[in-house]
C-alpha cells in the first residue's frame, strides 16, 4: 500500500515524497498543479486531480493506507483580500478529502498546518499549549481543519499528526528540487531575486520592531528537516495517539541577520529598502520544538547556513 501525498508537486510536498521514497515507502502524488509543478514530480506516479473530486480520490485512496495533506493556499496577504478562495479550498474542499479518507477506511493522516494558528503569540518560544488565535484568514482556515481532524478523530478513529510549521526554507541537497512560488513571498528567495537583479531591492518591512536590530525575527527550518519529521510522524501514528506539534529549530534570526548570511555565503551585496510594516506581522515567531523532539526523537539538523547554501545552489541552477 502507498502513501498518498496530496499537493505533492509543491515545495514541501515534493521534499516529503523524496524522503518517503528514500525510506522505502511507495508514493503516489496527487496534485491539481494550480501552484505545484509537474516537473518536480518526475519519477513519481502523478495523479492530476483536485481535492474536491471525491470520485477520483476514492479510486486512488483504495490503493493507499495513509495520507499526507499539503494542498492548501498559503499566502497570508491574499487570504485577507480573498478569504472566499481560502475557505473554499483549505476548509470546504479539504473536508471532501477528509471524508474520502474516512470512506476508504484510512486511519493515518498527516496534516501540513502552520504557526499562523497561534496568531500573535502570548509567549515566545511558542509551545503547543499557546492559545490558537489566528489573526488572518489563512491561519483561520488551518485552525478550522485542525478542529475537523480532532472531531473526526473522536468520532471515526482517525489518527493524525498536525505539524505546525514555522518558516520552511532551503532546498534538497541535490539541487534537483527547491522553492519556486509564483508570486514569491518568502524571504530567502526574495533576497536571491534582489541579488540576481530581478528586484531593484529587497523590501524590509519595518526596522523599528522591539527586536535586537529592529527587524522581525523568525524561526527558519530546512525543508528536508520538515520532510523527515513527516515520515517520523507516519511511523509514530503506527503506535501512538493523535497529536499536534511544532516543527521549528527553536532559534530565531532577524531579517537583517538573514540578509547578512546571504551576503556572506553568496559573496554578493544585497540591495535593501526599508518599507512600512505589514499589518499583523508579529515581532518574533520562534518555535519551542521540544514536543517533536520528545515524541518523534526528531531534531532539526540543518543550520541557517545550510538553508541558504542549498537554496542558493537551487536558485542558481533554476536560473541557468
Amino acid at each position: 500500500m502507498a502513501v498518498l501525498v496530496v499537493g505533492g508537486a509543491g515545495y514541501i510536498g515534493i521534499h516529503a515524497a523524496h524522503v518517503l521514497r528514500r525510506k522505502g515507502y511507495d508514493v503516489i502524488i496527487y496534485d491539481n498543479l494550480s501552484t505545484g509543478h509537474k516537473a518536480l514530480a518526475d519519477g513519481f506516479e502523478l495523479i492530476v486531480g483536485d481535492i474536491a473530486d471525491s470520485a477520483k480520490l476514492g479510486k486512488i485512496l483504495s490503493r493507499c493506507d495513509s495520507v499526507m495533506h499539503f494542498a492548501a493556499h498559503a499566502y497570508v496577504g491574499e487570504s485577507v483580500q480573498n478569504p472566499k478562495k481560502y475557505f473554499h479550498n483549505n476548509v470546504t474542499a479539504a473536508l471532501t478529502l477528509l471524508d474520502a479518507v474516512i470512506e476508504a477506511r484510512i486511519r493515518k493522516f498527516i496534516f501540513s498546518s502552520t504557526c499562523a494558528v497561534y496568531g500573535n503569540p502570548v509567549k515566545v518560544p511558542i509551545m503547543e499549549s499557546n492559545p490558537r488565535q489566528p489573526v488572518n484568514p489563512y491561519g483561520a482556515t488551518k485552525l478550522a481543519f485542525e478542529n475537523a481532524l480532532e472531531a473526526y478523530g473522536r468520532a471515526y478513529g482517525l489518527r493524525f499528526v498536525s505539524f505546525r510549521y514555522f518558516n520552511a526554507a532551503g532546498a534538497d541537497e541535490t539541487a534537483k528540487i527547491g522553492e519556486n512560488h509564483e508570486p514569491e513571498t518568502h524571504l530567502i528567495p526574495l533576497i536571491f531575486q534582489a541579488v540576481q537583479g530581478e528586484l531593484a531591492a529587497l523590501d524590509i518591512f519595518g526596522d523599528d520592531y522591539p527586536t535586537r536590530d529592529g527587524t522581525c525575527i523568525r524561526d527558519y527550518i530546512h525543508v528536508t528537516d520538515l520532510a523527515e519529521a513527516h515520515v517520523l510522524g507516519l511511523e509514530y501514528l503506527g503506535k501512538a495517539d493523535s497529536v499536534a506539534m511544532n516543527l521549528g529549530t527553536g532559534i530565531g534570526y532577524s531579517v537583517k541577520e538573514v540578509v547578512a548570511a546571504v551576503e556572506r555565503i553568496a559573496g554578493r551585496k544585497v540591495p535593501t529598502h526599508i518599507a512600512d510594516r505589514r499589518p499583523g506581522d508579529p515581532p518574533e515567531l520562534v518555535a519551542d520544538p521540544s514536543l517533536a523532539q520528545k515524541l518523534l526523537k526528531w531534531k532539526a539538523k540543518r543550520s541557517l547556513d545550510d538553508i541558504i547554501s542549498t537554496a542558493w545552489k537551487w536558485a542558481q541552477k533554476a536560473k541557468d
